[in-house]
């Protein structure tokens, strides 16, 4: 599908070899959780996903969108990083708000920093978030239930799905288009990264328009339509009613011997 889309070049998939079981029994051993079936029967299949794709422009590829998901190896908890080896260093865990609104019917509770909840990155977003693996209840146990979170540049918490296996789905039907994880936010993508929506993914960037009214719809970057020359209509003027020849003549020296006469006696005077 990429490949036959208008522009786009340099489609790359990385492959990789399914993740050893030992591998995977190892991470839960070290996190002390479980992984989710869906999840670990990806890992047993291929040991991450990397997928990239450029359009050109001028003739020269620029690359645009990446589909990643980390390896079992990087699978890392989130806050366990070295960047901060000064004692008494600020941490994740002191964003915590208790005053922060807690789940209800229609918004599901937000992880935690702290212990309360486990976090692994999933994808990293080329830096414009990260996209983690969630395991809301940790304590007194670590429980099985786990979510798809995305945590923006400002540390904002968004839901995106229950399971692994729905987000593969988006992130697959989303083409990896940069920011394209902010459409589930209040805020949405960036007005640049909605242009390359409009461009490559205009039915998933206006739902909420399809949704009020089908034939609203109207993808305005169509290339085809872009690129078409436009034939203008020319505008025929009316001419006033012409005179005959001999006529035209007549008034035409009459005119000439005037101005000549008007000529000859101002240079008298």
């Amino acid at each position: 599908l990429l490949e036959t889309s208008p522009g786009v070049a340099e489609v790359t998939f990385v492959e990789k070899e399914p993740a050893e079981r030992h591998t995977i029994i190892s991470w839960e051993q070290k996190n002390s959780c479980v992984l989710p079936e869906d999840l670990k029967n990806f890992y047993l299949m291929t040991d991450g996903f990397q997928m990239t794709w450029s359009v050109k422009t001028d003739d020269t590829p620029m690359p645009l969108g990446s589909m990643v998901i980390n390896s079992v190896s990087k699978l890392c908890r989130l806050g366990d990083s070295s960047m901060y080896t000064l004692p008494n260093a600020p941490t994740l865990a002191d964003l915590e708000d208790d005053t922060d609104e807690e789940g209800n019917g229609e918004k599901p509770e937000k992880p935690h920093f702290d212990s309360r909840s486990l976090i692994f990155e999933l994808d990293p977003c080329n830096g414009n978030g990260k996209v983690c693996l969630v395991y809301k209840q940790a304590k007194p146990v670590v429980s099985l239930d786990t979510e798809i979170w995305f945590l923006d540049r400002a540390l904002y918490w968004h839901f995106l799905t229950k399971t692994f296996t729905a987000y593969y789905r988006l992130l697959i039907t989303h083409l990896g288009l940069p920011q394209w994880q902010y459409a589930f936010t209040s805020y949405g993508v960036s007005p640049q990264a909605k242009q390359w929506f409009n461009m490559y993914k205009p039915i998933t960037i206006n739902t909420a328009l399809l949704s009020e009214e089908a034939d609203s719809f109207v993808n305005k970057l169509d290339p085809n339509k872009v690129f078409k020359s436009k034939n203008k209509t020319p505008v025929i003027k009316k001419k006033p009613p012409s005179q005959p020849a001999g006529s035209q003549k007549s008034h035409t020296s009459m005119t000439s011997s005037k101005t000549s006469s008007l000529a000859g006696n101002s240079s008298r005077k």
